[in-house]
């Protein structure tokens, strides 16, 4: 006897439950006892007090009542529907995420085509004009020689240049995004639950779908998955940027005149920039956390040498390969947070 016999005859549906299973591989229990044999310590388990009843989940009501769907069934169906709509999914997603291929790939040959001593004096002129800080240029600069030197500086600048197309296309999407979530209450309902599920959903988790709708081969692939990951907070700090614009100000705006298209780009972006700064300040370190596991699916960069550290169990390449993006991280965001100074002594004066 089965745990839950008891329940299904009480309910009446004991011939409900004998009728033929709808389905599905059999399971070891089941081939056992289809050849006359039980299953070790299953007696003693059915005919244990209602201390040690298991819990009433699908696969044990099943062994109570074969009409009842296990686990797997569920799980099965979820995949047959995914694999219906997968090829009229990839027909509308493939040309929508073709720029972002051709993207990440232009982006990966032109950093590796111009030589170093081109690339790092330009990286070096762009964090001085974003943050006029020598120190800043000079940490920079004696990072990049660094890893340069340990023969990283390829991997490093293939993982900076996805990091800059993918961080590109998250504001592009991001802030139009967060601007139409401040200006409607409803959208801003219908879109937090969205964010709250690509911010809590686990990072292996996007990769799942994605392997199955693009090649391996396809940079989309994991640029994707990174975007998905990395867009929430400039969404978000675009949105609180936007709201948190003096009403005060508003008003006066509104007292000269102001189309709502002059009082966005006039008044409230220009308010709120402080706060996109930050939103995408945190949208940049996180897409610097999934390049790791965009590695998994293709992904050049720090990414590869961290996998294979793992892989063949190399500490010293796994942990030489993890500082350097650490030391990418911190470069980033310590320019990103100088240029975000910059900008609120800006609006000060």
């Amino acid at each position: 006897m089965a745990a839950y016999d008891w329940l299904f005859g009480a309910l009446g549906l004991k011939d409900w439950c004998e009728q033929e299973a709808s389905g599905g591989p059999m399971t070891m229990a089941q081939l056992l006892a289809q050849s006359g044999k039980k299953v070790e310590g299953a007696a003693e388990e059915a005919a244990g007090s209602l201390w040690d009843a298991p819990f009433p989940s699908l696969d044990v009501l099943h062994e109570s009542c074969s009409s009842v769907a296990r686990t797997r069934d569920m799980t099965s169906w979820v995949e047959n529907l995914f694999l219906s709509i997968k090829d009229p999914l990839k027909v509308v997603l493939d040309p929508i995420s073709q720029p972002l291929s051709w993207a990440l790939d232009g982006s990966l040959w032109l950093f590796q085509t111009v030589p170093w001593f081109i690339v790092i004096p330009l990286l070096l002129l762009a964090v001085w004009g974003a943050t006029k800080s020598w120190k800043l240029v000079a940490f920079v600069a004696i990072s990049f020689l660094f890893m340069a030197f340990i023969d990283h500086y390829v991997p490093a600048i293939q993982t900076l240049s996805i990091i800059f197309v993918c961080t590109g296309f998250s504001v592009l999407l991001g802030v139009p995004i967060g601007i139409l979530m401040s200006r409607s209450d409803g959208f801003q309902r219908v879109s937090l639950p969205v964010l709250d599920m690509l911010q809590t959903l686990p990072t292996f988790v996007y990769l799942i779908p994605l392997i199955f709708l693009f090649s391996v081969t396809e940079s989309k692939l994991y640029g994707i998955a990174i975007i998905l990951y990395a867009i929430v907070p400039v969404i978000r700090l675009t949105d609180l940027g936007i709201r948190l614009v003096d009403k005060d100000v508003i008003e006066a705006a509104d007292a000269f005149g102001m189309t709502d298209k002059q009082k966005l780009f006039g008044v409230q972006i220009p308010l709120a920039m402080p706060n996109i700064m930050a939103g995408v300040n945190q949208t940049i370190m996180m897409s610097l956390a999934m390049v790791v596991i965009a590695s998994l699916v293709s992904a050049p960069g720090l990414g590869v040498l961290v996998l294979r550290g793992i892989r063949n169990l190399e500490l010293g390449v796994g942990l030489v390969s993890g500082f350097g993006i650490v030391l990418l991280a911190i470069l980033l965001d310590r320019v990103t947070k100088a240029s975000l100074g910059r900008i609120n002594v800006t609006q000060k004066q």
